[in-house]
This record gives C-alpha cells, structure tokens and sequence, in this order.
C-alpha cells in the first residue's frame, strides 16, 4: 500500500527552482532515505510533504487523498507526523507534559465537553498520560518525566521529539537529519528506537547526512541533486552509483 506519494511536484521562489518535477512514492511500513549534497531541495522537498510550504506545481498524496493544498496540522490529523533538525521542546515545561501537548483531538479542548463529559475527560487523560510515560520509557527518558526539558542533552532532545511525534498515532513520520548533533551512544538508541517504531508499522521517511545511519536503516534511498531526482534504490545500489560518487561524495568510481 502507498502511503505516501509526489506526482511532479515543483517548488519555485522567484526565479530559482528548488524542487524540479519530483516524483516517488513510499510503501506502508517502509523506511526511505533522502539523501543529496547540500543545496540539493531535500529540505524543500520535506517542507512541502510536510505541508509548511505550498507547492508551485504537482501533487501531493497521504493515505491515497490528495492532501497538496492542505495545511501542515491538517496533514497530521491524516496521519503524517514531523520532527526538526532542531527539537524546540518547551524549556519549562516538564517532558511529560511536553509529551501531553502533543496528544491530538482530546475532548478536554472543548470548552461544554469540560462540563457534560467529565469522566470520558478524565479517562483520556489517564490514557494519554500512560501512552506518554509509555513512549518516554522506550526512548529511555522515563526517568526524566517530571524534570523540565531544558537540562536534556541534544541527543536526548531528539529523542523526546521521536517519542513527542508518536503521541499523535502518525502513520508516515518525516525525520529531519534526526542524527545531528547526537552523541554516538544516543544515536545508537535513536537507531534501535526507529526500528522498533517500524516494526509496529509506522512508515518513515528521513533525511540525513550520516551515511551510516542511512545505510543501516534504509529499505530505499531516493538521492537528490540539483532539485531532480538524481536515482534510487537499496542503499548497495545507490553506494555503487557512479553518479551519485560524483554528485554527493565527490569522487569518482573505482
């Protein structure tokens, strides 16, 4: 099944085209690496799946509904999720309660439900708080629940952001370069944590400049240069790709 999908999508500001006729698709429960040199659109190309830039031209598919002209909150309640290349958690707020803001369509957000509704209010709540201390302790932060979220650690933070975005049940998840600045020991964690996130089923798509992590997460890698695509396939084939040692290592074949 497709869950996710471009059809010739175009990004122009002013005279510069960003995002050149890009089209792919990815599978339910797949993990696609999107990797290019620097200047290449990937983060254009984030920004308009993720729906905080509107696209010049194309289209754009979630669970198969056409999803181009929708805001970005629109797409998360269709079941696309976002992280950042850097987490903005509340400083002072505790990580439970970081993690509490994110849970989506409560019915304690409206007002006369407060007053009719008060134990179906009460019973999401209770569900919402275990599914939070639930994510926190897979992403080994449990300890952590009641202290403000400014003392974590920029490896720590990302991993609150993971936990943070699966409060809202995404079925597509966009990691923007989810390895920068974090340390090799809490990659490690950040790594094993997306695959167990997989296996549930939850599609990813990724950005990221650690070939590595690339390489070992990736069922798929879509490389980018110039705003087009540059190829695709499994990470051996793109690795292999003379173009893409040309375009992105900046060497040649052997």
């Amino acid at each position: 099944m497709t869950v996710l999908q471009a059809i010739n999508v175009s990004k122009r500001f002013g005279g510069v085209t960003a995002v050149d006729q890009m089209s792919f698709s990815v599978a339910s429960g797949e993990i696609l690496g999107l990797i290019g040199p620097n200047g290449a659109g990937k983060t254009t190309m984030f920004d308009l799946l993720a729906g905080s830039v509107a696209a010049t031209s194309g289209q754009i598919k979630l669970m198969g509904q056409d999803v181009t002209k929708s805001a970005a909150h629109r797409r998360l309640a269709g079941g696309m999720g976002r992280t950042f290349q850097i987490p903005r958690p509340f400083p002072e707020l505790s990580l439970l309660e970081n993690m509490l803001l994110a849970r989506q369509d409560q019915s304690g957000e409206r007002l006369w439900a407060n007053f009719t509704a008060p134990r179906r209010i009460a019973a999401e709540e209770r569900a919402a708080r275990d599914k939070a201390l639930g994510l926190l302790d897979l992403v080994e932060l449990r300890r952590l629940a009641d202290d403000p979220a400014r003392i974590l650690s920029g490896g720590q933070r990302k991993l609150l952001e993971l936990a943070r975005v699966m409060m809202a049940d995404p079925k597509v998840v966009l990691l923007d370069e989810p390895a920068a600045g974090v340390n090799p020991t809490l990659l490690e964690v950040l790594i094993d944590r997306i695959r167990d996130i997989n296996g549930t089923g939850v599609t990813f798509v990724l950005i990221e400049h650690n070939i590595d992590m690339v390489t070992r997460l990736c069922h798929r890698i879509l490389v980018m240069a110039s705003g087009s695509m540059l190829c695709q396939g499994t990470p051996e084939d793109v690795a292999r790709d003379p173009r893409v040692i040309e375009a992105y290592l900046g060497g040649t074949p052997a």
